[in-house]
């Protein structure tokens, strides 16, 4: 006879009824309690409830007739409810008890780890002593749910999750259900696993997925470039260390823009006749 095991849903017959709750007879010697609080409707001896097995605060076997968002054989986007430094992040599943998703599956940075509020795509799973735990999922599960994205997305706003990061940049399961990359390059923000974000569809690949920016077209984001330096010229007594002849590292840390992007910023404010350079400096124009 198969053993029940946490994590699963099993319609269970009551065997007893107690002050607690009502006993719930689990086909291989043991029992399980539904108690009162986790029951939806009362209960008679001999009756057949649906149930979602779980382990309570003191590693006890409990039941519930709430039935979770994820369960062992599923999976589903899950809210982070709390962060412990210490153990992991708790993702919320819908019943009164949200499962961990362990540091050892988490960044090694803290500051990629998820906040509250942040969203990851996760299913369960058990550690040898029966507890359960969050398991993201896999690469090959967030492609089988993805859809090919159409040429006609080009250009448009699209916003989803991170659900990968690697040395390149990101990979974002967007709320219409595509996979995009958005390279370091592209991106406005230091990304965390689980963070929404918003951006552009720069590029419509073969294969369906999408190349992401979060900043905008070339002809708005040279204005926006060009006034983001005007701004921090007129708010450093009219000059910077920095010229088109920067490096990329200085340009990055001071502006978090390309050095093409902040050439062709420079460009626009030496045109306009704002701007000058002189001795590896920019002063504005008097």
């Amino acid at each position: 006879m198969e053993t029940k095991k946490p994590g699963l849903v099993y319609t269970l017959k009551v065997v007893r009824v107690s002050d607690l709750g009502y006993v719930l007879d689990l086909e291989d010697g043991k029992e399980v309690l539904l108690h009162r609080s986790e029951a939806k409707s009362k209960h008679e001896e001999g009756n057949m409830v649906e149930v979602f097995l779980y382990q309570d605060h003191e590693g006890r076997l409990a039941a519930t007739e709430t039935i979770p968002k994820v369960r062992l054989d599923s999976l589903a986007w899950l809210e982070v409810a709390g962060v412990n430094r210490k153990l992991g992040v708790f993702l919320h599943i819908g019943i009164k008890k949200d499962i961990l998703l362990s540091k050892d599956d988490l960044p090694e940075s803290w500051d990629e780890w998820p906040h509250l509020g942040d969203r990851v795509y996760s299913g369960m799973k058990l550690d040898k002593k029966g507890r359960i735990f969050a398991d993201l999922a896999t690469e090959e599960e967030m492609v089988e749910q993805a859809e090919a994205a159409t040429e006609e997305m080009f250009n448009q706003q699209t916003s989803g999750y991170v659900y990968k990061m690697n040395e390149a940049g990101v990979l974002l399961f967007t709320e219409s259900g595509h996979i995009g990359f958005i390279h370091n390059d592209e991106l406005k923000v230091k990304p965390r696993l689980g963070q929404k974000l918003g951006a552009r569809v720069a590029f419509v690949r073969e294969d369906g997925r999408m190349n992401l920016s979060m900043r905008a077209r070339k002809e708005i984001a040279y204005s926006e470039d060009s006034e983001r330096i005007y701004q921090y010229l007129r708010e450093n007594k009219g000059q910077m260390p920095l010229t088109d002849k920067s490096s990329p590292e200085e340009i990055k840390e001071t502006f978090q823009m390309s050095k093409a992007a902040f050439k062709r910023a420079l460009g626009k404010l030496l045109k306009e006749e704002k701007i000058i350079q002189e001795d590896g400096k920019t002063y504005l124009q008097i």
